[in-house]
């Protein structure tokens, strides 16, 4: 399967995890009734353009979702500058000791599917490996989050204790997170990510997370209201990559762009790449 074998040892889950997978499993039934986390990645009832997609991989690609005293750090990098992947990207998948089994294996199933998609994508190499990853995914319950703090401590030196406490703090507002680190002498290459999926997450949202978090570790790594159809969006209408994500991946590692650009340096490239996107005379 190209991951790191899970442990057969399943410690059973908690009161308090068993009450945390009920409530996510309440959230995505709402968001379904509500027409939400759809699949289709965008239709008709979509449209979108070449300043559309412009506009999206300016505002997705240059800034950050978190900055500040927000939960999530960003790992150091600055506001309106491209960041992204230099190495390949090989994609590590640990779960909790709380994951059952057959859990497990149908994430690691997922897991390899969208690594192999993204590589496909974006034309830079993204795979999973059983070793010597620098992308770490950790599927993990409430209960677990010593194990994978202690993992962490192994994984990534240096790793902040601002960041190793989000694995047992994180409020339940948040599914999710991916958290990337940049070179100290490339502070525009990112040659580390550490991401987390909540255990207690039914099919669905936890396929979303995956999606996302993946992705933003790539380097889209901010969210804007304006993106539709996108799951770089917080308002849940897609859970899963949409058409309109895929061309901007593939813009992100456009070989046309450098790490390191303002947006404005490089609006003339990104604006020439959206129109090639959409199939526009140039």
């Amino acid at each position: 399967m190209g991951l790191a074998p899970a442990g057969d040892a399943v410690v059973p889950a908690s009161a308090g995890s068993q009450d945390l997978a009920r409530y996510y499993s309440a959230v995505q039934n709402d968001l379904l009734t509500r027409g939400l986390l759809r699949t289709d990645g965008g239709g008709p009832d979509t449209p979108y353009d070449a300043e559309d997609l412009e506009r999206n991989f300016i505002n997705i690609a240059f800034f950050n979702e978190y900055s500040g005293n927000a939960p999530v750090p960003t790992g150091g990098r600055s506001s309106g500058r491209l960041s992204r992947w230099a190495a390949p990207v090989r994609i590590g998948v640990e779960f909790g000791p709380t994951v059952p089994l057959d859990r497990r294996d149908a994430d690691r199933t997922n897991i390899q599917s969208y690594a192999a998609r993204l590589g496909r994508l974006t034309g830079h190499p993204v795979s999973t490996t059983e070793r010597n990853a620098n992308f770490h995914v950790f599927v993990a319950g409430l209960d677990d989050g010593p194990f994978v703090q202690d993992r962490l401590r192994r994984l990534v030196p240096g790793i902040s204790e601002r960041q190793l406490d989000l694995f047992v703090n994180l409020p339940r507002d948040f599914y999710c997170f991916v958290f990337a680190a940049t070179a100290p002498d490339a502070p525009y290459t990112y040659v580390r990510a550490v991401a987390l999926i909540r255990a207690e997450h039914p099919d669905l949202v936890r396929l979303s997370c995956v999606h996302e978090e993946i992705a933003q570790g790539l380097g889209l790594s901010n969210d804007s209201p304006g993106a539709r159809p996108s799951i770089f969006n917080d308002d849940d209408e897609f859970a899963l990559l949409t058409s309109q994500d895929e061309k901007l991946l593939a813009m992100l590692y456009d070989e046309r762009l450098i790490q390191g650009m303002s947006a404005e340096e490089a609006r003339p490239v990104i604006r020439l790449i959206a129109r090639e996107k959409m199939g526009l005379s140039l």
